[in-house]
């Protein structure tokens, strides 16, 4: 039996099998994405590149400090504006890192958990997998709570949790943008945040590529609408807001349906010893991408400290 299932590559599941994995504890990672790194994500197509989730994190406490100085060392993140960092030369990259010497697989869309004798199997649609002494959940909590129904699970835990949406924007232009600053944050319009992702460190500055977030209530209000029709209001805020007229030489619109935690679970992580399940996520503890690392580590030490 293979010790440990992890649902989900973001940086909380990636943080909780590096723990433990360095505890000696055998763990596979399933994700139903191409990649890794979750919402730390970067878009490539062709030699455009964008930054299309979290577009900063930042280091307030002692353990995530000490991985983004290991990332500084090694050229996977750098400082950007205040006290804020970048991956580089994408927002994958700290996840990367985290993901070095770790068996991930990805396109594997958990369906869902059924339970075998002593442990536990997951559903990827009509195939079952072998078999798990223990599942961990690093996903959005509304993706997990369908998954942990079909075994009659539920954390109560999870009932608070409210997650807001967001619509972004990725805008490629053949000539420079003339933008005050590189990047744009508002309170009041249709954009939340706008930002020259090639003026991030890292990255390349030609061609121009710009990155737009809607904000929570316009995201919402739009949430089932076709990207290009977004694409369509999207630019006509950005003529209005940005002052940008120039036509985009490339436009796509993605749809982060689970995109800021609103309203956390208030604890680090959920683990039931009996069961053997638990869970991990930014959603726990807070909007940041620290509270996703502090999270999965968490998660990581209970299990080691029952096991």
């Amino acid at each position: 039996m293979t010790n440990i299932a992890i649902v989900g590559a973001g940086l909380a599941g990636l943080a909780a099998a590096r723990m433990l994995k360095q505890a000696g504890r055998d763990c596979i990672i399933f994700d139903k994405s191409r990649g890794i790194g979750g919402r730390m994500a970067t878009r490539r197509v062709g030699q455009l590149a964008f930054d299309h989730g979290a577009q900063f994190f930042t280091a307030r406490g002692a353990a995530f400090k000490a991985s983004v100085e290991a990332w500084l060392r090694h050229g996977q993140a750098a400082s950007w504006y205040e006290d804020n960092f970048v991956g580089t030369p994408g927002m994958t990259a700290p996840a990367r890192s985290l993901a070095a010497g770790l068996t991930v697989e990805a396109n594997r869309t958990v369906t869902g958990l059924r339970r075998d004798g002593p442990g536990w199997r997951l559903l990827f649609g009509d195939e079952l997998s072998s078999q798990f002494q223990t599942v961990l959940f690093a996903v959005p909590a509304p993706q997990m709570v369908p998954i942990l129904a079909t075994a009659g699970i539920i954390f109560p835990q999870v009932e608070p949790v409210r997650f807001a949406p967001c619509w972004a924007l990725m805008l490629a232009y053949d000539t420079a943008l003339d933008m005050a600053e590189h990047h744009y944050r508002s309170r009041e319009g249709v954009i939340a945040w706008a930002a020259l992702n090639g003026h991030k460190p890292g990255r390349e500055a030609i061609p121009e590529t710009l990155v737009i977030h809607a904000n929570p209530e316009w995201s919402r209000t739009h949430l089932e609408s076709e990207p290009p029709a977004v694409t369509e209001l999207l630019l006509a805020a950005a003529r209005q807001e940005l002052g940008i007229e120039a036509k985009p030489v490339y436009s796509a619109a993605h749809r982060w349906r689970f995109a800021l935690v609103e309203t956390p679970a208030g604890v680090d992580c959920i683990h039931d010893a009996t069961l053997q399940i638990g869970a991990c996520g930014d959603w726990c503890l807070g909007a940041r991408v620290e509270a996703a690392f502090d999270s999965g580590e968490a998660l990581a030490r209970r299990v080691i400290a029952n096991s």
